[in-house]
């Protein structure tokens, strides 16, 4: 009895030490989820102890813990044969491919570290020891990747291999490889990374150098330990591969887990909102969201847990976070930035969270901008309503996936197009802007007659790739606030966005002579002359007009005498006439924007060339009227305003201010506002005053208490920045001017 009373107890000891690791169940070791009799007495009643509550993944307790029925058995098999229809499969074939393609390259890292190792003076018998190893993340590591999808790849290098040797040694070995095509290296990159295609196969490389002496095969990168006395890049570098790691050792059942993230990763691709670089989710934000609802609903299958995936997030009180679990601690005292909105300002502004499992912990969303917050969650919506629908048995799962139609939900757009001369410079310059589109976005939120800001994450190319074989275009669809009159001004806008594009390009060594980027306004009626007519199949670009052209701006003053001609005289796409609408139809828009590039790259430290405004509405002259004797309570500031023809009747674009006697800089251009006359022609400028500061100077008095402190929460002082000037001790409107001119950014003009 004794004896098999020991070996009873060190049985059981086993089981709760291992944890359930099995195929089936899925469970990270050391989780005793579902196995509550291994961890309590063999006589409670003896003891007096209860069995213990089971122990779930995430932050919280799951919301249902009902199993599945007939009718989810069937919907799952009915949703897996419609991905299966999509093509979105590996056969063993092109699995076992992607093996040995994965096993080739292990075996040149390794082989390339013993050389470096050798090179460094170390014995060859102990270079054959330090190991190395290739580890992959991402959707291939996940199981979720497609047919002819990428594989995401990290080199784990020992403390002897530098990055220098990464980029320089171990890309010539990969470039005189038979299988290798398209490789170049981004060292400049936020995360450094190899591209190449190799056998047929595109893969990214990362790499990673730990602070030891040999990595061993059987080493967890998910150890912080492993973190201590790394650069930042190789600490960026190893995130991907821990995030992956962790979101799989907390999912309660990584078969449902992978079959539910396919489904909503191809939802999210045909609804044109899978993409991180331009302000929506990407791959890794989509696991994280789909492994929450898996907590929440252990049991489920992924027919429910695709609906439920819509449900909560509909719910889901943004911008409170969504994490997978409680936030790591600094164990080991390293000194890594990471997202904590208690004590970094800038994180309370993000707005839809989702904060990765693993020290140190980041938001993967921080690129989300207000206006893909709204079509996220108007996509959000729609879907839920669709799945309702599905598990009701009134629609099929193709219609869940059937695309949306971009082009036909906005009337106006913003085409920006980049172009190169060869692949090589096409591949960087491409990069480049994708990465800064969402800063013009945000850009043009700001904008009160804009409402929303919605950029197509597809890039299409030229409409005759054989003449332009190197070209990209981005489609921003705008829509507008319904007012009665509108006319807005994008110029500044534009041209700031693209003379720093140039700018950043040209300081961090990326620009080539040929690389050019373009920006104009078209309507949807316009859109054949940039996107073939498969694409628009189904759009009516047919609509009636009035001749109401627009003007094109050119990007600087110097280009204005040279290219009034040809812009007079451009193509019936550039030449945007606006529908003329029926008292009952839409509000007429005119929009300006900018067309051309600049004809001269500046160099970074210059400042940006001010736009040539079509015609101006202020002039300086009218200074003269306004009396300098005027008191000082009713100086104003009154924001631009541009027209593209006669300027007899303008409506002020942010406000009703009517009088300013400041003549302001903003960004060193000079902007001379019109005093407000009477019937009378008499100045009305304390009839019209409306602010007796500038509008920055107000809100960052609003911001602070009065013993000058931040009021709670605080403002980021990247956005209002010192206090600005006050006016108040100015006792003429030219002495304002004078003090404005010496301080020009002090004084904000925006809205």
């Amino acid at each position: 009895l004794v004896i098999a009373q020991t070996s009873f107890f060190s049985y059981e000891k086993q089981n709760v030490g291992a944890g359930f690791n099995s195929e089936n169940n899925n469970m990270p070791a050391g989780d005793t989820h579902n196995n509550v009799n291994a961890s309590y007495s063999t006589n409670p009643q003896a003891s007096g102890a209860h069995p213990p509550e089971p122990r779930y993944l995430g932050v919280t307790s799951p919301i249902s813990l009902t199993q599945p029925t007939d009718r989810d058995v069937e919907l799952t098999r009915k949703g897996k044969e419609t991905l299966i229809s999509f093509d979105l499969f590996e056969s063993q074939e092109e699995l076992q491919h992607r093996l040995r393609i994965l096993g080739t390259l292990n075996n040149l890292a390794k082989e390339w570290i013993r050389q470096v190792a050798i090179q460094r003076g170390m014995a060859e018998s102990a270079a054959l020891l330090v190991g190395g190893r290739l580890c992959t993340f991402g959707s291939y590591r996940l199981g979720v990747h497609t047919k002819g999808a990428d594989i995401d790849t990290l080199l784990v290098a020992p403390r002897h291999v530098q990055r220098e040797d990464f980029s320089d040694s171990f890309c010539e070995m990969l470039r005189h490889r038979p299988e290798t095509k398209n490789l170049h290296s981004i060292e400049g990159a936020y995360v450094p990374v190899i591209k190449l295609e190799f056998d047929g196969i595109e893969l990214d490389i990362l790499f990673a150098r730990l602070a030891l002496a040999t990595i061993p095969e059987e080493l967890d990168l998910r150890d912080d330990v492993l973190l201590k006395n790394l650069d930042p890049r190789c600490v960026r570098s190893l995130n991907g591969c821990r995030v992956t790691d962790e979101i799989l050792h907390l999912v309660p059942n990584r078969e449902n887990f992978r079959l539910s993230l396919r489904a909503i990763k191809m939802w999210a691709k045909r609804q044109g909102i899978y993409s991180n670089v331009l302000g929506f989710f990407g791959g890794v934000t989509w696991a994280m969201l789909v492994a929450r609802v898996c907590q929440l609903y252990p049991n489920a299958l992924p027919s429910s847990l695709v609906q439920k995936f819509f449900l909560v997030y509909v719910r889901w009180d943004w911008p409170k976070p969504v994490i997978l679990k409680s936030p790591p601690e600094n164990k080991y005292g390293l000194q890594l930035s990471f997202w904590d909105p208690r004590t970094n300002i800038a994180d309370r502004w993000h707005l839809m969270p989702v904060i990765t499992p693993c020290f140190p912990q980041q938001n993967s969303t921080y690129n989300v901008t207000k206006s893909n917050e709204t079509v996220l969650l108007e996509a959000f919506n729609e879907a839920l309503v669709l799945t309702e629908e599905l598990i009701q048995g009134r629609v099929e799962w193709r219609q869940l996936f059937e695309p949306i139609n971009f082009f036909a939900k906005y009337k106006h757009f913003i085409v920006l197009k980049a172009s190169a001369t060869t692949k090589e410079h096409y591949l960087e310059w491409h990069g480049l802007i994708e990465s800064k589109v969402r800063l013009l976005i945000q850009s043009l939120e700001r904008k009160p007659e804009i409402q929303l800001a919605h950029v197509n994450p597809t890039a299409f190319p030229s409409l005759d790739p054989v003449t332009d074989p190197f070209v990209s275009q981005w489609f921003i669809g705008l829509s507008f606030e319904k007012l009665e009159s509108l006319n807005v001004d994008l110029t500044f806008d534009i041209q700031n966005f693209t003379n720093g594009i140039y700018k950043q390009a040209k300081y961090i060594g990326t620009y080539k002579d040929g690389m050019d980027l373009g920006a104009v306004y078209v309507k949807r009626k316009q859109l054949g002359s940039y996107l073939p007519a498969d694409i628009l199949k189904g759009i009516n670009l047919t609509s009636t007009s009035s001749s109401s052209s627009l003007s094109s701006i050119p990007r600087n003053s110097t280009e204005s005498s040279n290219e009034s001609n040809s812009m007079s005289s451009s193509s019936s796409s550039e030449q945007h006439i606006l529908p003329s609408a029926p008292p009952s139809a839409e509000t007429p828009i005119s929009v300006s924007a900018i067309l051309m590039k600049p004809a001269v790259v500046q160099q970074p430290h210059e400042a940006p060339t001010p736009p040539a405004v079509s015609t101006p509405i202020f002039k300086r002259e009218h200074l003269d009227s306004v009396s300098s004797e005027l008191p000082v309570d009713t100086l104003t500031v009154q924001c631009v305003a541009t027209s593209s023809g006669s300027s007899s009747s303008v409506t002020p674009t942010y406000s009703e201010v009517t009088a300013s006697a400041v003549e302001t800089i903003e960004n060193e251009k000079q902007i001379s506002p019109i005093p407000a006359t009477s019937a009378t022609g008499e100045s009305t400028i304390a009839a019209g005053m409306k602010r007796p500061l500038s509008p920055a100077l107000d809100i960052w008095k609003r911001s602070r208490n009065a013993d000058g402190s931040l009021c709670d929460p605080p403002c980021p002082s990247k956005v209002f920045g010192p206090p600005p000037v006050e006016l108040s001790d100015i006792t003429s409107p030219a002495a304002a001017m004078r003090q404005v001119q010496k301080n020009p950014i002090k004084l904000n003009l925006k809205k």
